[in-house]
């Protein structure tokens, strides 16, 4: 992999499935394990765990819900053979946004935080706007 797009989108979507695996289904293992709650126990409409495990939850859900935009946007880029340092820079400047803005979720929920992981959010925003703005000039 040539394009450090390519390994954003891939970072991204490894981080993706580490808040899965380690923020949410490890915790649930743990629980069924050693018998602190039944497999069935863990309905997505009902809340159940610490605030934090909600909030990673959501978190979870924030990766889930943005990962198809960035990597259609990369994806893209590369079917269309779309040469551009801009491009490349915004596509690896989503990633540090994204990491960021998981990390301060999961790790308060207060107005601060809150505000803190809306701006990296609108980083994330401003990157995917520019990344198609330059895909459709093709420039």
């Amino acid at each position: 992999m040539s394009h450090p797009s390519l390994w954003s989108l891939l970072a991204f979507t490894v981080w993706t499935l580490l808040i899965v695996l380690l923020g949410i289904g490890a915790p649930r293992i743990a629980a069924v394990l050693a018998r602190q709650a039944p497999p069935k126990s863990f309905a997505a409409d009902v809340p159940h765990g610490s605030d934090r495990y909600r909030r990673t939850m959501r978190a979870h859900v924030n990766c889930v819900e943005n990962l198809p935009v960035f990597a259609v946007l990369v994806l893209l880029s590369r079917v269309t053979r779309l040469e551009s340092s801009v491009f490349e820079a915004l596509a690896v400047a989503v990633t540090p946004a994204r990491l960021l803005q998981t990390s301060v979720h999961i790790a308060s929920g207060t107005n601060r935080a809150v505000l803190v992981r809306f701006w990296f959010f609108i980083v994330q925003l401003v990157c995917f706007f520019g990344m198609a703005l330059l895909l459709a000039l093709g420039d």
